[in-house]
This record gives C-alpha cells, structure tokens and sequence, in this order.
C-alpha cells in the first residue's frame, strides 16, 4: 500500500465489527493507509465500498499474514471481540511478524493480560472504558470525561459558580481544589485555552484536568 502523504502512516486493522469498522473509518476519515482484513467474507463485501482496502483472510495463518505484507504496516489493530483464541493467535503473529505498534481490543482484564504477554503494546477495553464514562457523565455534572491508566482525568463541565464573572486567577481552581482549567468554551466562540487572565462566565464550559477524584469533585461544584 502507497502511501499518499509523507506523514501518514499504514494500519491494519483485523476484525470489522463495531469497533473495528469504527477505527478504520475513523482513520479514513483521517487520511490515514488502512487495510481492513476480516475472515468473514459477507463483512468484507460489506465494507468493501466504504474502506479502500478490504481483504478475507485468516489473521491466525502466519502465511496469510506474510501474503498481505504485514510486516510493512507500522500499526496494527486487533479488533478481534468474541474469539479469544483467534484474537491471541493473531496478536501472536504479528509479534512474530516484527509489525512494531500492535493494539488489541479485550473483553476481559485476564484476556488483555495475555494479549500483552504475547505481544500487544497497547490493549484497550472499549465496553469497560465507555461504561465507566456514561456512570461518571450519569453521576455528576459532567459533559464528557476521560480517565487515564495513572488515576488522570480530564472532563468537561459546566462552570461552577464560584469561577463566574472572575479570571482564573482569581477564583484559582489549582489552589482551592487541586485542578488545572485547561480551556474555556463560550456559546458561539471559539474555544479558548485558558491562562490567568483568561475569564469564566456563567454559562461557560471548562475543560478540567487534574487527579480524577478531585475532578470529580471539581466538576460536582454547583
């Protein structure tokens, strides 16, 4: 596969069910060389007219591998659910196949476990990531929320009262609550990165970052 920008890089992404076809329309959209393989021959007819490049083939075959050039992309997304075996198996050949960023979904802590001892650089849980997002937006008075691996989060709230009508400076979210405004988004303006000076009206929306129990609670503030 060509590249079309110097910039770009060559994905494959295995298994085309919702996640899957997700990330590689995802990447399309973001210019990205994909090549879309599933061992199902009615999805990749399915998706033959929205990815560029769809192929059938059994991703456990270190041959059928071989066959697609694997060993060229500079990523690879195993988006491989339900069969476990297959999604190791697969995570496993391309390991051996020296494809040098691999990222693998799993359904389970002890799944991603052995993804990660066979190969996987980077496992990722879709299922458990999105529920326990929808629990903290469904919870608190968040708009949108993130949790990294190192209890970090980031979110989007609406401004608290104590923050209306004054700078950043002076209401000073850092030393009253431990959270760092990250940026500001007014209703019909541009979004704005915040700094000292930078003001907060009532219904604004912050991004928030900081350590996730005190984003929380942060973002609870009325």
């Amino acid at each position: 596969m060509a590249r079309n920008k110097p910039d770009s890089v060559s994905v494959v992404v295995i298994g085309l069910g919702r996640f899957g076809t997700a990330v590689a329309q995802s990447l399309v959209n973001l210019g990205q060389e994909v090549l879309a393989v599933d061992e199902n021959l009615a999805l990749v007819e399915r998706w033959a007219e929205e990815l560029t490049h769809v192929v059938q083939a059994d991703t456990t075959d270190d041959q059928a591998l071989r066959q697609l050039g694997i060993s060229d992309f500079d990523r690879a997304v195993v988006a491989i659910g339900t069969d476990i075996e297959a999604s190791v198996l697969t995570v496993l050949a391309l390991a051996e196949a020296g494809v040098p960023d691999i990222w693998a979904k799993a359904i389970t802590r002890k799944h991603g476990a052995i993804l990660e001892r066979v190969g996987a650089h980077h496992v990722v849980y879709p299922e458990h990531s999105m529920g326990e997002r929808v629990a903290h937006m469904l919870t608190g008075s968040m708009i949108d929320y993130i949790e990294f691996d190192d209890h970090f989060s980031i979110a989007r709230a609406h401004a608290p009262k104590e923050t209306w009508d004054k700078t950043l400076a002076e209401s000073s979210p850092r030393t009253h609550h431990g959270v760092t405004i990250v940026g500001v988004k007014r209703l019909g303006e541009d979004f704005t990165y915040a700094r000292p000076e930078t003001s907060v009206a009532r219904n604004d929306q912050l991004i928030v970052s900081g350590p996730t129990d005190k984003v929380e609670r942060f973002c609870n503030l009325k």
